[in-house]
């Protein structure tokens, strides 16, 4: 039987930075996505998510290798991992203070990439566009 690996994300706007996390995760067994639910978006960062929870699960499930997705609040914790007998929890490096019961594998975030980024560089261009 394989591993379970669970991932945790947000996802607020889904880029090459999730895809490559998700990859890494498959190697060590099925995945899992502990994803962000809307209203914990909004309490933790101040914003409703462009996507909801719905659509981002939707996406999410299509990817190769994820075997389920589950909603989750903000900080996940060992109770969590217990429930869903994960034996593995992959993280960006943003991440690699947290300590679990559960083995924990951090990775380093993928350079340059972050829903932020995204958002703010959308931002910047409506912005252009609206003083011409």
């Amino acid at each position: 039987m394989k591993k379970k690996i669970m991932i945790e994300m947000s996802a607020t706007l889904i880029h090459h930075g999730h895809i490559r996390l998700i990859k890494k995760a498959r190697k060590y067994g099925d995945v899992l996505i502990a994803l962000t639910k809307d209203n914990q978006i909004k309490k933790h960062k101040g914003y409703n998510p462009e996507l909801s929870y719905r659509f981002r699960k939707e996406i999410l499930t299509e990817i190769i290798g994820v075997k389920k997705v589950i909603p989750s609040d903000w900080l996940i914790n060992q109770k969590f991992l217990d429930k869903y007998k994960v034996d593995i929890i992959i993280s960006g490096s943003d991440y690699k203070n947290r300590k679990f019961q559960t083995k924990s594998i951090n990775f380093k975030r993928t350079k340059f990439i972050s829903s932020k980024i995204i958002r703010k560089k959308a931002m910047k261009i409506l912005k252009k566009k609206n003083e011409k």
